[in-house]
């Protein structure tokens, strides 16, 4: 591969050095500017052949895996608080044939690939400091590009590896309690929030496997309008919660973990602290709202604070830590102050970041931190121990797309569902597709319990339960999915010769050693299986009732039926 510097100003110049190792290539960048300045954008392109080349993958991208023409290039777009820099070209058979990494995660960057038509080659990019950064002299970070014919699934984990173990990007201490199922009651509730209510659906989640419970948006404000036009001051509003420290205790009392919800860049106008910091806030946010500006030392003070306050007067387990990834640059915060210690935005949220988190540990090491996609990159693992899906109510295909997106991408930090929801009339087998497309992930439930009809209360406890006996293999073992351009037809987990294998558009079981599950997510009902001659099986519904078992003859497929979302047990 040959590459070349693109939007070079005067100013600034790049070395490249290349070098090969282990089958990888490795481009050492560095960039000297003539004074200490602020980097303008520039570019490293190279060109790589369009051959047995299918899709493209990253977790930016979501569901969209088409190739694209060069004018209209698929872009990852990756920033300390957002997404990550990670974009890779995969065949039809699943393979990798160009992974593309930068070690620096912290820096605005993207990634770009697009078929040149006249070549039929991708024109690749890689373009540094698309946001305004703070003034350098120097910059240096090394491109990563992986080529070998390998699982797609490993080039990514690869890279994972790599960013932690070369690149400085140690994760977080996860608490046991971040991979145990929770109840977080931003669907059930909204802002509509009653302490009586709340404590009645811990106590009825609990015997179900549900550890912990999320308060969600509400707690700080009599208006339930949605918004955040009432958010920065982060006092609990009387109405709702006249004691809360009581009503913690009671959790605590039903056995529970209790987690609260701040949202932590905005200030709304109607807060005091609007008043106070209506000059250190970033421009854009809402009409009613902006984002605070963590370059400021107050502003990181004022947050960490009133974190470390609530978690030590209310004896809280945990904070949902929302909105990190809405920190940005515009219109009057582009100028210079001199009241700020810090000019780079990526630098100020990292060390505020690195300031709460430090806080918080020195009350509770096992305090859980919750951050939520786009803010689930190498950085933020180093303060966040629960990440999770972004908001997709009732919408399965894209919890299980972004489920698995983050699985490769995230390690041994726990990766939780967006919270589960249904329509209380629909059939449990429906209702349990919301469930089976996040078994690889951390379920979080947001249903009132005591409004579940009979099957769909079986339903959850029987898939409540499921998940709770076979957690090491889902969380712990190795994860494959294949066809990724089709949102993942099969997604498996083997451990110790242990398999959980869930059917979405595929209905075919093979490689099946000591013992699996297969789960049917897809709208037929019977699975084929592969080369099981001698071992025991059994079917059961999606509530857990057992329908049939038996013993797989000496062929080399085997037909079985089982219902949608149903299981069938190989042993």
């Amino acid at each position: 591969m040959e590459f070349s510097v693109l939007g070079l100003n005067d100013n600034a110049r790049v070395s490249l050095n290349t070098r090969e190792k282990n089958g990888i290539t490795y481009v050492d960048i560095k960039m000297t500017l003539d004074n200490v300045s602020i980097p303008e954008k520039f570019k490293i392109r190279w060109s790589y052949p369009d051959i047995d080349i299918y899709s493209v993958w990253s977790p930016s991208l979501k569901a969209d895996r088409f190739l694209a023409p060069n004018w209209r290039k698929r872009t990852t777009n990756s920033r300390l608080a957002s997404w990550m820099p990670v974009h890779s070209l995969i065949s039809m058979s699943g393979h990798n044939r160009l992974c593309i990494a930068l070690s620096d995660t912290k820096t605005p960057v993207s990634i770009a690939t697009g078929i040149r038509e006249e070549t039929a080659a991708f024109d690749c990019d890689v373009e540094f400091f698309t946001v305004p950064t703070a003034a350098i002299k120097e910059y240096s970070a090394t491109l990563r590009l992986d080529t070998r014919d390998i699982p797609y699934c490993d080039s990514i984990y690869d890279v994972t590896k790599w960013w932690e173990k070369e690149c400085g990007y140690a994760p977080a201490h996860v608490p046991e309690h971040a991979r145990l199922p929770m109840n977080s009651l931003w669907y059930s509730f909204h802002q509509q929030l009653d302490p009586e209510e709340i404590i009645r659906q811990c106590e009825l989640s609990k015997p179900l496997g549900m550890e912990s419970v999320i308060i969600d948006d509400g707690w700080q404000t009599d208006d339930n309008n949605r918004g955040y036009a009432y958010c920065g001051d982060w006092e609990v509003t009387p109405k709702k919660f006249p004691d809360m420290r009581g009503f913690v205790d009671r959790v605590h009392a039903a056995g529970m973990k209790v987690m609260l919800w701040y949202s932590v860049p905005y200030i709304g106008i109607h807060s005091k602290a609007y008043k106070k910091f209506h000059d250190m806030l970033l421009d854009g946010s809402g009409k009613e709202w902006f984002c605070a500006d963590p370059r400021y030392s107050e502003v990181r003070k004022f947050l960490t604070e009133t974190y470390v306050n609530a978690v030590r007067d209310w004896d809280l387990d945990g904070l949902k830590l929302d909105f990190i990834d809405a920190f940005a640059l515009k219109g009057k915060s582009l100028e210079h102050d001199p009241r700020r210690d810090y000019t780079s935005l990526e630098d100020a949220i990292d060390a505020l970041m690195d300031e709460v988190t430090r806080a918080l540990r020195e009350i509770n090491p096992e305090i859980l931190i919750e951050f939520r996609q786009s803010y689930i990159g190498p950085t933020i693992r180093k303060y966040g121990n629960m990440l999770r899906v972004g908001d997709c109510p009732c919408d399965a295909i894209r919890n299980r797309c972004a489920v698995v997106d983050m699985r490769l991408t995230s390690g041994s930090t726990p990766v939780h569902s967006d919270m589960l929801m249904w329509n209380y009339n629909d059939k449990a087998e429906s209702a349990a597709l919301q469930f089976a497309s996040v078994l690889y992930s951390v379920p979080q439930i947001s249903m009132l319990i005591d409004k579940l009809s009979g099957e769909h209360l079986d339903m959850l406890r029987y898939y409540l339960s499921f998940w709770l006996l076979h957690r090491d293999i889902l969380l712990d073992g190795r994860l494959t999915a294949t066809n990724p351009e089709s949102c993942y037809s099969i997604v498996r987990a083997d451990l110790d010769e242990r398999a959980v294998i869930t059917l979405y558009n595929e209905t075919v079981v093979e490689n099946v050693k000591r013992y699996a599950v297969a789960v049917n997510a897809s709208c037929k009902d019977t699975i084929y299986v592969k080369d099981c001659a001698g071992k025991e099986y059994e079917v059961v519904s999606c509530t857990g009732k057992k329908l049939q078992s038996g013993v797989f003859g000496g062929e080399a497929v085997s037909a079985v039926k089982v219902p949608m979302c149903g299981m069938l047990f190989i042993k």
